[in-house]
């Protein structure tokens, strides 16, 4: 299964040596200087962004 993360700043940083050693298909990482946990509300814009370009990627 591909997997994609993004990384918002006023949220919990993800490890990427932990995640590649527990998910083989990692497809997508992103780290971004704004947006929280709630980034639907906070940072629609790059959220989106992020969702598109990932799914682009697994088209």
């Amino acid at each position: 299964m591909p997997l994609g993360l993004a990384n918002f700043a006023w949220d919990f940083q993800s490890i990427r040596t932990l995640a590649e050693r527990d998910h083989k298909n990692i497809v997508s990482w992103n780290g971004y200087d704004r947006g929280s946990h709630f980034a639907a509300h906070d940072a629609p814009d790059l959220l989106v962004a992020d969702l598109r370009q990932f799914f682009a990627k697994v088209r």
